[in-house]
């Protein structure tokens, strides 16, 4: 086992896309599991362009992230609400929805997420 490795972001092991053109993901694998970087597009909503390929409720992925652009808010399955921006962490618990908020694109890139996420 090597103690260096090299990824990178436009050069994924996966692409997985949103429904309706909304955006995508990016996956890397590292020894450690995936890493993957989640770009949505303005008007992308986790319930309309995500829930239509897993199927459940509101989104049981947890996720760790980092902010790299736009703003996203996440809505808690109890009703609790956090709106995320550029530079900012986040940790976010199984069941929610979640969406791009204004006109930029929202860029993540996220450490904890499924490996299944937004698999088809």
């Amino acid at each position: 086992m090597s103690g260096v490795s090299r990824k990178n972001f436009d050069s994924p092991e996966e692409v997985r896309p949103f429904e309706q053109g909304t955006g995508h993901l990016d996956l890397v694998n590292l020894e450690s599991g995936p890493v993957v970087r989640g770009v949505f597009e303005p008007g992308w909503q986790w319930s309309r362009h995500v829930k239509p390929i897993v199927g459940t409720d509101s989104c049981q992925s947890p996720h760790l992230g980092y902010v790299t652009a736009g703003r996203l808010r996440v809505r808690m399955d109890d009703g609790e609400e956090v709106e995320f921006g550029q530079g900012d962490l986040l940790i976010v618990q199984p069941g929610h929805d979640a969406w791009v908020v204004g006109d930029e694109p929202c860029v993540i890139i996220d450490w904890m997420t499924s490996p299944t996420y937004a698999q088809r």
